[in-house]
C-alpha cells in the first residue's frame, strides 16, 4: 500500500452543552483529522488531542507538529505491508502516542476498504452492537446533577458516569444515587485525588458503584495498588495505562480491578487490541472510553468495543450528545437498550461530510513526498 497523501485538517467543534471535568471546563473540542490517501483509496483517522494539556500532554498544537514534521515524512512515497510495518517506522518517535494512533485509525480505513471488510472484523469484534453510557461533567449543585442524570436517563442511557473532583464528590454521588437507587453508576476522578485525599472516597463504597476511575496520579500504578487494598469497589485505571507494559503491570501489582482500554492512549488500535487480548487472558474486564470523538472517532470506537472482552459499557453514546452537526455523514443513534450499532461498512463505515469539515476546520495542509 503505498501511501501518496496525508492531509492534516485541525478542526474545532463546538458541543452541546458545555463539559466539565477535574482539569477544566470546554465549550468546544478540538482535535486532527487525518486523512491518508493510497492507491486510490481514502482512509480517515482522528488524534483525539485537544487544544489543552488538561487529559495528557499532548495537545493539538503538538500533535500537529508531530504528525507534520515527523510521522509523515516516515509515510509519504513508501509502500507499507500492514499495521506493524507502520509501528516499526514509528517506533523511533518517543511518546506522542495520540499522533501516532490518528494515523494509525486512517491505515486501518485504508486496510478495511481495500479488503472490503468492516473494521470491527478485522480488530477480531464479535458484536453487532454495543452497551454504551453518558458520561455527565460537573454541575452547578447536586440537584442540577440530578436533573441532567434524569435527563440521561430518560433518552434511553443504562449506565452513568459523573465526574467527580475534591469537593465535589460525595454529596453529587449520594444525590445521583438517592435519586436512581437501580441505575448502573461509576464515577470518574481524572487523577484529581492523592494518596492522602483518597481516603475521603471511601464512603463511595456503599454507594454500589461500578467502578471509580482514576482517582490518583496519571502517571500511578504503585499507590492505586495499595488504595485498591482500601476498597470493596474496583478502581479503574485509565491515564495511567499507556501500553501494554503498563497493563501487566497493573495486573501484576492488582493495582485495578477493571481497566479502561483508548486507542488514543495507548498508541494506537492494534495496541488496544492487544491490551484487551491480556486482559481477557487473565480475567480482567475492560470498556471502551471516550474523548468527545466526532463520527470518525466514534466509529472507531465501536469496532474496537465490538471485541469479546468489552464487558462494561462504553463511553461512547450517541452522535447528538455532543453535537449538533458532525464530519460524519453518519449519525450513531441509540437504541432502547442502551447499545450502538458497530459500523458494517469497509473500513471504518462513514463517509465525510466535506462542508462540514471546512467550516469546522482552523487549519488544514496537504502533504505530499518530497
Amino acid at each position: 500500500m503505498r501511501i501518496e497523501r496525508i492531509t492534516l485538517d485541525h478542526l474545532r467543534m463546538p458541543l452541546v452543552t458545555p463539559f466539565e471535568t477535574s482539569f477544566g471546563r470546554s465549550t468546544a473540542r478540538e482535535c486532527i483529522l487525518v486523512t491518508v490517501h493510497a492507491e486510490g483509496l481514502t482512509g480517515y483517522g482522528e488524534c483525539v488531542a485537544d487544544r489543552d494539556p488538561g487529559y495528557c500532554y499532548e495537545t493539538t498544537g503538538t500533535a500537529w507538529h508531530i504528525l507534520k514534521d515527523y510521522l509523515a515524512p516516515l509515510l509519504l512515497g513508501h509502500d507499507l505491508a500492514g499495521i506493524e510495518d507502520y509501528r516499526q517506522r514509528v517506533r523511533s518517535i518517543k511518546g506522542h502516542l495520540l499522533a501516532k494512533a490518528g494515523v494509525e485509525m486512517a491505515l486501518w480505513d485504508l486496510l478495511g476498504k481495500q479488503a472490503g471488510q468492516p473494521l470491527s472484523r478485522l480488530l477480531g469484534g464479535t458484536r453487532p452492537r454495543v452497551q454504551v453510557g453518558v458520561s455527565v461533567g460537573l454541575q452547578a449543585s447536586p440537584a442540577a446533577l440530578v436533573t441532567i442524570v434524569g435527563q440521561y436517563l430518560d433518552l434511553g442511557y443504562a449506565r452513568i458516569k459523573l465526574k467527580i473532583k475534591p469537593g465535589r464528590d460525595l454529596d453529587d454521588v449520594g444525590a445521583v444515587r438517592d435519586a436512581f437507587p437501580a441505575v448502573r453508576l461509576q464515577v470518574d476522578a481524572n487523577a484529581a485525588y492523592t494518596p492522602e485525599t483518597a481516603s475521603a472516597l471511601l464512603p463511595l463504597d456503599a454507594l454500589a458503584l461500578l467502578l471509580i476511575e482514576q482517582p490518583l496520579a496519571e502517571d500511578d500504578l504503585w499507590d492505586h495498588a495499595r488504595l485498591q487494598e482500601q476498597f470493596r469497589t474496583p478502581l479503574c485505571l485509565d491515564e495511567s495505562i499507556t501500553s501494554l507494559r503498563h497493563a501487566r503491570q497493573a495486573l501484576e501489582m492488582r493495582s485495578c480491578r477493571v481497566i479502561n482500554i483508548k486507542a488514543g492512549r495507548v498508541g494506537g488500535l492494534s495496541l488496544a487490541v492487544g491490551i484487551h487480548d491480556l486482559c481477557q487472558e487473565r480475567g480482567m474486564p475492560v470498556w471502551c472510553g471516550g474523548m468527545l470523538e466526532t463520527g470518525v472517532g466514534r466509529a472507531s470506537n465501536l469496532a474496537l468495543a465490538s471485541l469479546p472482552n468489552f464487558t462494561l459499557p462504553g463511553d461512547i453514546s450517541a452522535s447528538d450528545r455532543y453535537y449538533a452537526r458532525d464530519i460524519t455523514r453518519e449519525r450513531f443513534t441509540l437504541d432502547a437498550d442502551s447499545c450502538i450499532a458497530v459500523p458494517t461498512g469497509p473500513g471504518l463505515g462513514v463517509t465525510l461530510d466535506e462542508v462540514a469539515v471546512q467550516e469546522f476546520s482552523l487549519a488544514r495542509t496537504a502533504l505530499c513526498p518530497a
